[in-house]
């Protein structure tokens, strides 16, 4: 059994998405999305290459191929104890970003060599709810029951529940089941990793439940939340064609096979960092005032179950000077890791 650890790693990990959320907020509004992801990849990188682990991105950006990415298989860190897996999502959200619109955060979750879940797959369903609804939902119930039963858990009525989920054709279906039920329902446009998390917090975000087919990387990073904050997810595989069903078959996966929290994220040892990038419900965006930056970034650790809400205030300049110094043996570093 995997020993408990003592030190705080989101803490540390915090630097990396600060670090992301300072150089994507930058481009907010520009358009430019490969200019924003790989300003986030490139910033997060540096600070990840300081970060006293030895760390593997299981979740990442891109491809082994794709070297200017944060790579499935990429080596982060000093290359020190602990032996971590690494989860990493520089912008979750990057047309609401390159758009100017609210909500982009960056993300990244730390946990036990080779406890999280890893597909080539790109979707799944989920459902996700917080702690005092974590043991009634079932993915495989109707829509309808799900909402009786976190309500009834909740000591509240289905019509005071809000439900969120992606704005997208797929959901019509869902959209009006749960209309049925009388819930309340928000739509949002892009990255479904804020609402999960927010969804967990519900006494202080106001998100009840989050519903519906997302990214099957964003599922990871969610149950790496859910392991701190608590609450409960289940989520089922979403082929959209026959060449997803071979990917799942060639993975050795069962298409019909209900996946939970502890599924996603076995580790004991979890850690999470999250930095607003765009003002959003959840945090607020990175702010430029005269050669400063503020951000302000959302921490949690499985061990304590401990979530902290940091606000930091960056000299732009001293940091500048930093990065001039360091950069050329990072990459050196990340080039013979």
């Amino acid at each position: 059994m995997t020993e408990l650890m003592d030190r705080n790693l989101a803490l540390e990990l915090s630097r990396a998405t600060e670090a992301a959320a300072l150089a994507a907020a930058r481009l907010m509004g520009r358009r430019d999305r490969d200019g924003a992801d790989q300003a986030a990849v490139d910033a997060m990188r540096y600070a990840l290459s300081s970060l006293d682990i030895d760390g593997t991105v299981v979740i990442g950006e891109g491809q082994k191929d794709q070297g200017s990415m944060l790579h499935v298989g990429e080596r982060v860190g000093t290359g020190s104890t602990p032996a971590l897996d690494v989860a990493v999502d520089p912008i979750d959200g990057v047309t609401l970003l390159t758009n100017g619109r609210p909500g982009a955060i960056s993300v990244a979750a730390l946990a036990d060599r080779h406890t999280l879940f890893s597909t080539q797959l790109a979707y799944m369903d989920k459902i996700v709810v917080g702690p005092r609804a974590a043991g009634v939902i079932d993915i495989n119930a109707p829509v309808k029951e799900n909402l009786r039963q976190i309500a009834k858990a909740e000591g509240r009525e289905v019509d005071d529940l809000t439900v969120v989920m992606l704005d997208r054709p797929r959901h019509e279906r869902l959209i009006k089941e749960v209309k049925e039920a009388g819930a309340r329902i928000k739509l949002i446009s892009e990255g479904d990793v804020a609402p999960g998390v927010m969804a967990a917090m519900e006494e202080d975000t106001g998100i009840d439940v989050l519903m519906g087919t997302g990214g099957s990387p964003e599922a990871v990073l969610i149950a790496c939340a859910l392991k701190c904050l608590g609450g409960q997810m289940q989520c089922r595989f979403w082929p959209r064609d026959e060449q997803d069903r071979q990917i799942l078959e060639s993975e050795g996966h069962d298409l019909d096979r209900i996946l939970t929290v502890d599924d996603l994220c076995k580790g004991r040892n979890v850690f999470v960092a999250v930095t607003g990038i765009t003002d959003g419900e959840l945090l607020r965006g990175v702010r430029y005032t005269g050669g400063y930056a503020r951000t302000t970034s959302l921490m949690m650790r499985s061990v304590s179950g401990g979530v902290r809400w940091m606000e930091a205030r960056h000299d732009l300049k001293r940091l500048k000077e930093i990065a001039g110094t360091r950069y050329e043996g990072v990459k050196h570093r990340q080039i013979h890791h």
